[in-house]
């Protein structure tokens, strides 16, 4: 495809005939013979658009005579383009790597200028620039693809959108289907709300190479937004996505990759297997809840378990499961999931209730009564934790006159054995049996008497 753009009145890079270029600058001949304008060795010359001495090493002295920066990388290698447009492009690069947008607009645009002005023409079908027609021909649009690509990557940067489109729309025409104007024209389109265009290009970036992240997500990204703009029939309102031919898929993918693109590659498929991970346990533990709402247990416990085996130390999935095996009665696993609980989050009040209701049904009354009072005093508000800890009080208050009852008469009264407990204010109280079996008495009726109690026996305190 030819050059479509108009031919621009401006000035920039050196014309030809103020050019000449250094030896062993790479710069391509096709069997013309020099001229002796051409061999003559340069005093001063127009480069960058300045007055200055030509170097053929590219560093020295600066305007002003002063030591300056090393410039080597000005006379790095650009493609076909010739060395002072070569030059400008390279500083352009620099002054976008250091974040000089609007400054590396201007070299880009005359490098652009400057290919303009040296004339464009088609020949058999090649786009060919001639800065000297016995010196230098450059047979390849991608060169200036290249330059309006990189100059509306600083109109992106500067949230010039409207310009950074036009000049992606202009490489495009120039190197159709070149993954980065595209890529580029798609995030401007994206900026300005216009999402079906930007998805038509996203999309044909996807059609040449599957691995750009940044298409992917935004795919995802616009999609949503399209369906809550346009409907269900949100795809019927896109623009045609345009069929990338099969060699130009082959040519990309055939492409090198450099070290720096493989790492990123790699670390973005492990993002991806985190993000798929994360998926797949919000969804199984979505499906859980629901479950548990439902009143199947069974099904929940293998969707907790199946949490587990993702995420091991998420505190909230125990305690999720820990209700399941509550209702299936089976209470020394419910309290092993709340101690797991209680070791990733020590002041979990759902843990420490849990555990409670385990201990319960365990008949640990003591147990279930302190876990009980850890409750109230993370949180005195809680009246679950309330009604449970005078449920369990009358438990354990049962339970004691039901073993005291059961004990030999020995023919004597024993001593009676005192007991001291922490209430959930942190009062001390005093209570008392007598092992003939008459029962229990309470000295401050204000506190819940037990903290002691282990396996249906007292410890005398010391």
């Amino acid at each position: 495809m030819g050059n479509t753009q108009e031919k621009p009145a401006g000035s920039g890079g050196g014309r030809a005939d103020q050019y000449q270029a250094p030896a062993g600058s790479g710069t391509r001949s096709r069997g013309s013979t020099e001229t002796p304008h051409a061999q003559r060795a340069p005093k001063k010359g127009v480069a960058n658009g300045a007055q200055r001495d030509v170097s053929l090493a590219g560093g020295g002295q600066g305007a002003r005579g002063s030591p300056a920066e090393d410039t080597s990388y000005l006379d790095a290698p650009a493609g076909a383009l010739p060395p002072h447009l070569a030059r400008l492009k390279n500083e352009g690069n620099r002054l976008f790597k250091h974040g000089q947008f609007g400054d590396a607009v201007e070299k880009y645009t005359r490098a652009i200028d400057g290919c303009a002005e040296a004339g464009g023409d088609d020949v058999d079908g090649l786009f060919s620039y001639r800065v000297n027609p016995s010196q230098i021909r450059i047979e390849s649009p991608e060169d200036v693809c290249i330059l309006y690509s990189n100059r509306a990557a600083c109109y992106l940067k500067d949230g010039n959108s409207t310009e950074c489109i036009q000049d992606c729309t202009k490489a495009l025409e120039l190197q159709p289907y070149s993954l980065k104007p595209l890529l580029r024209r798609a995030m401007a389109y994206e900026s300005l709300e216009r999402y079906r265009q930007a998805y038509v290009d996203y999309k044909t970036v996807l059609q040449m190479d599957t691995g750009v992240q940044a298409a992917h997500d935004s795919v995802h990204r616009i999609t949503k937004m399209l369906i809550e703009q346009d409907g269900p029939e949100w795809r019927g309102k896109l623009p045609e996505i345009p069929a990338v031919p099969l060699s130009v898929q082959q040519q990309h993918r055939q492409k090198p990759i450099s070290i720096e693109l493989a790492q990123a590659r790699a670390a973005r498929a492990a993002q991806d297997e985190v993000r798929k991970q994360e998926a797949q346990f919000t969804l199984s533990k979505q499906k859980g809840n629901d479950l548990v709402k439902k009143g199947h247990f069974q099904e929940a416990l293998e969707k907790y378990t199946e949490c587990l085996t993702m995420k091991p130390d998420e505190c909230s999935v125990y305690t999720n499961r820990a209700i399941c095996l509550l209702r299936l009665n089976r209470f020394q696993e419910a309290k092993q999931d709340c101690d797991s609980a209680l070791q990733l989050e020590p002041g979990n009040k759902k843990a420490f209730y849990r555990r409670a209701l385990a201990y319960k049904g365990l008949q640990d009354y003591l147990s279930a009564s302190s876990d009980l009072q850890e409750v109230l005093q993370l949180d005195p508000n809680v009246r679950e934790a309330e009604e449970e800890l005078e449920v369990v009080t009358s438990l354990l208050r049962q339970s004691l006159m039901d073993s005291s009852a059961h004990t030999a008469r020995l023919g004597m009264m024993l001593h009676i054995q005192t007991y001291f407990f922490r209430c959930p204010l942190g009062l001390m109280s005093l209570f008392w049996i007598d092992t003939e079996g008459k029962g229990i008495k309470q000295v401050w009726t204000r506190t819940v008497l037990i903290q002691f109690w282990r396996k249906k026996h007292l410890k005398p305190s010391t």
